[in-house]
């Protein structure tokens, strides 16, 4: 769906496809529950599979770090399209939108690693952010047509915006993230006459 392919080193052969969906799976559990420095063999564990074929795949731990974020990401794109099939345009920006800043929310830990191991002008990034637009310019270019957004709205107001808001304090409550988004949202719709 996304014009530029995301990174990655997904393998084709069905066994190696299956360890590999199993090892990122495993990772991306793993960070959550433990954070980005668990080990790499208690994530070969949870996986089913040996040290060996974890570091077959991913030399290293940025490598594993990169997949979980690429499909991280990809979910993110994914569902601005799911989202623009499914739900009328202001909905859909809405809910893409509410599923950014929940994904931010959640994700700080794994985005900071990345970028301190690739770097935030690495090709890696500019590939993820251009999808990323691309995505969100679909839903805002569309709730702009159904007039239900104001017209000189511009796709990296809102991104900084939804993006402020996910990478809030860890003092600041998730529920009050969202209900700083819903202000947002109130403010992209047109005034009143």
């Amino acid at each position: 769906m996304a014009s530029t392919p995301l990174p990655t080193t997904r393998p084709t052969r069905a066994d190696a496809a299956r360890n590999y969906d199993l090892l990122v799976t495993a990772a991306r559990e793993t960070f959550a529950e433990h954070g980005t420095d668990t080990s790499l063999e208690e994530i070969a564990r949870r996986a089913g599979v040996g040290i060996g074929t974890l570091y077959r795949r991913f030399p290293n731990r940025t490598a594993l770090l990169e997949a979980v974020y690429v499909e991280e990401i990809q979910s993110v794109i994914d569902r601005a399209y799911d989202f623009d099939r499914e739900l009328p345009p202001f909905e859909a920006l809405s809910a893409w939108l509410r599923s950014f800043v929940g994904y931010g929310l959640s994700k700080k830990t794994l985005a900071v690693e990345m970028m301190n191991a690739l770097g935030r002008d690495s090709e890696f990034f500019k590939t993820c952010k251009t999808n990323i637009q691309e995505a969100g310019e679909l839903l805002l270019v569309k709730a702009k047509e159904s007039g239900d957004i104001r017209p000189e709205i511009e796709l990296a107001d809102v991104m900084r915006l939804a993006g402020g808001i996910s990478h809030l304090s860890p003092a600041v409550a998730p529920d009050q993230a969202m209900r700083m988004l819903e202000i947002v949202l109130c403010g992209l719709r047109p005034t009143a006459p």
